[in-house]
């Protein structure tokens, strides 16, 4: 096992696995397998009033019947309150972060952009969200499929949300923290999440942490340009049809299957992705459209 390389995936158990995210399942198992690395699994459950009853046992059945094994220990976000926790108030207490009583009412009208305007203002933090200063700076990287990516935080995100208002800690602040913990050395996600990734840059740069590789790969959409997935209700993945959804989720990260795997059963498919894997051949594209993979 090859422990230059560590990857994982990470789902949310706000939803079922669906078509979309077995596509980023798979090129996130295969990078790491035909690259002889590890392959974690840690369930991002940061958001208990929307996670699915059920979800996330469904997910984990579904991974294990499509063939998926991973390294280790599950590891459940929830169980790490205490290290986000305090890395919150190291933040705080250095001056990098402030609370926020801003309303979603008085923050329409700004685009998503927060205009600082608690920044200055002192508010305890009881009660309030607890906001990352960004610095007028442009954050850069060189994505694997995706190329040259970069977002100036000050400009076009302002200072982001790292505890929500009613005490839940945010995604951007619990990604970096965990992938540096369990050791990521790769992150290969979907490109949902790319626009993302500069944030994460500087929380990186800001806490010492290293920085892992990054692959962001297509995102499966629907005909009317939404993203497959939760706003669509999609059931949980049939375990009869692990074989041929395998088959269509390689071609959509165009891996030349033959037409021999017609049929195959996931280990057979498994084996023959690890063993051709080629990145190079996943699509340059923010997204792809579902109805084009059938």
């Amino acid at each position: 096992m090859n422990d230059s390389y560590i990857g994982r995936f990470a789902p949310t158990p706000s939803g079922y696995l669906h078509f979309g995210s077995l596509v980023a399942a798979l090129a996130s198992y295969l990078d790491a397998r035909a690259a002889g690395g590890r392959w974690l699994l840690r369930m991002e459950d940061l958001d208990p009033p929307r996670e699915v009853p059920g979800a996330q046992d469904a997910i984990l059945r579904t991974l294990e019947t499509y063939g998926f094994a991973w390294d280790g220990e599950l590891v459940y976000q929830r169980d790490r309150h205490a290290e986000y926790a305090a890395v919150i108030e190291r933040l705080l207490a250095q001056g990098l972060a402030y609370a926020c009583t801003c309303s979603r009412k008085q923050l329409a009208g700004h685009g998503g952009i927060y205009p600082g305007t608690c920044r200055d203002a002192g508010h305890a933090e009881h009660g309030a969200a607890i906001r990352l200063r960004v610095p007028q700076l442009e954050y850069r990287f060189v994505d694997r499929v995706q190329g040259e990516f970069g977002q100036q935080l000050g400009r076009e995100v302002g200072d982001f949300v790292i505890r929500r208002r009613d005490g839940l800690f945010a995604y951007q602040l619990a990604v970096v923290l965990d992938d540096a913990w369990q050791g990521v050395t790769d992150v290969v996600r979907g490109a949902d999440l790319l626009d993302s990734t500069p944030r994460q840059l500087y929380l990186q740069e800001l806490l010492g942490l290293p920085q892992p590789r990054y692959l962001h790969v297509p995102l499966i959409i629907q005909p009317d340009g939404h993203k497959l997935g939760k706003s669509y209700r999609s059931p949980p993945l049939p375990a009869e049809q692990a074989g041929p959804l395998l088959l269509r989720a390689l071609r959509a990260l165009g891996q030349q299957a033959p037409t021999e795997l017609q049929g195959a059963a996931p280990a057979e498919l498994l084996a023959w992705g690890i063993a051709h894997w080629d990145a190079s051949r996943i699509p340059r594209s923010r997204t792809l459209a579902e109805a084009q993979l059938r």
